[in-house]
């Protein structure tokens, strides 16, 4: 079993950084493909970023490429999304999710572990 505790989300102005962490429990985070969702009220719940055990492949959804990095220190439990370039269609609440699949995916019925989510909110 893991449980995944999101932390860094806030209120930021249009072109500021947040830096996203998930601490999870469990001696089995560092198997796990982990990945970033996001979710607004009424919204589908969008893939964002995911990264494989080891760290060494990541993949993101085209409206972050190249402004967030997703990546993990399986030392620490943890996995981060750094978020640069913020705009105000980012607005959302952002989970971090567990996938028993090494190399995680970006379908969320994949992940058995998810946590509650940490709200980021960028104003224009």
């Amino acid at each position: 079993q893991v449980q995944l505790v999101e932390s860094g989300g806030g209120l930021v102005q249009a072109g500021d950084s947040l830096r996203l962490s998930c601490a999870a429990s469990g001696r089995t985070f560092s198997s796990y493909g982990m990945a970033w969702f996001r979710q607004a009220p009424g919204k589908e719940r969008e893939f964002v970023a995911v990264i494989n055990w080891r760290g060494s492949v990541t993949s993101y959804t085209a409206s972050v490429k190249g402004r967030f990095t997703i990546s993990r220190d399986n030392a620490k439990n943890t996995v981060y999304l750094q978020m640069n370039s913020l705009k105000p269609e980012d607005t959302d609440v952002y989970h971090c999710a567990g996938s028993r699949n090494d190399m995680g995916s970006s379908t969320q019925d994949d992940y058995p572990y998810w946590g509650q989510g940490t709200q980021v909110t960028v104003s224009s």
